[in-house]
């Protein structure tokens, strides 16, 4: 659902914040929050400025506040893998991996577990497989699988337009640091693309730069999808839409295989939906 105020004759001139702010009956501080999200639209261009000045007729839109996936999830982290030194957990978007207010910071009191350390990184949009180490000496032998790539994660995306061919392999440097990204095509119609992704190097940002570097980010995405010119669509998705759908490794001290897998959350199947993407269970 969206939200959609037309400025009034009398409302010309009016900051973004101070117009949120009277129609929405918010404080200036829960208004600028909102614009600060990314979420806030004028005239069907994404506006992340406080003070930007409203004309007369301007549209303004956002999704609506009420909506599920507008607020970040704070019930219980879900655990989808447990075991002596390793657990995965179903990343929720919207939290940091690691720090203060953090997926890591929370799950240490769910459990219980101080010493529980973030293993590796999901952006704060990603939500999916997120891997953890249940103490320091079980963190450090997971270090060698990262860097010698032996752990094989696999990603959901909906992306701008239609990707073809169906499948390929994006070699493209980022930071003048190789980087590989494998592309699958699971449903795809002019307007966007439902892909599965597998990488075989993890840099920063690595799949929304790989997308954006052959013409089709990631919905929803913030930073490197603004140029996208919105619609009634794109403006109802407040994150992007990148999901780590699973994760396999063998264990570095009992040789055992790990795969853990988390479903698509419900905000991607609606965009799903949303698109005429058909999504088929696998």
């Amino acid at each position: 659902m969206t939200t959609r105020l037309v400025v009034g004759n009398g409302e010309n001139g009016v900051f973004l914040q101070d117009l949120l702010a009277g129609r929405l009956g918010l404080s200036r501080n829960k208004a600028k929050q909102i614009i600060d999200s990314r979420n806030v639209f004028v005239n069907r261009k994404r506006v992340w400025m406080a003070r930007h000045s409203l004309r007369s007729n301007d549209r303004v839109e956002l999704p609506d506040m009420e909506s599920p996936d507008a607020v970040a999830n704070t019930g219980r982290i879900r655990i989808l893998f447990e075991e002596n030194d390793y657990l995965v957990v179903n990343k929720i978007p919207g939290m940091l991996s690691n720090g203060n207010n953090s997926i890591e910071e929370k799950l240490r009191k769910q459990i219980h577990l101080p010493q529980l350390l973030a293993v590796h990184r999901l952006d704060k949009d990603t939500s999916g497989c997120f891997l953890l180490a249940k103490n320091q000496a079980a963190f450090e032998k997971m270090l060698p699988l990262f860097q010698q790539h032996a752990v094989t994660k696999t990603y959901e995306a909906i992306v701008a337009g239609q990707v073809e061919p169906r499948t390929r392999t994006i070699r493209t440097p980022i930071d003048g640091q190789p980087a590989v990204s494998h592309l699958q095509v699971v449903t795809a119609n002019r307007y966007a693309s439902h892909l599965r992704i597998s990488i075989e190097t993890g840099r920063t940002h690595q799949i929304r730069k790989h997308l954006l570097s052959i013409g089709h980010p990631v919905l929803g995405d913030k930073n490197y999808g603004t140029r996208l010119p919105a619609s009634a669509r794109t403006i109802s998705i407040t994150r992007q839409m990148l999901h780590a759908s699973s994760i396999q490794f063998i264990h570095p001290v009992t040789g055992a295989p790990i795969h853990a897998r988390a479903a698509l959350p419900s905000d991607f199947i609606s965009c799903l939906h949303n698109f005429r993407l058909i999504h088929r269970a696998s």
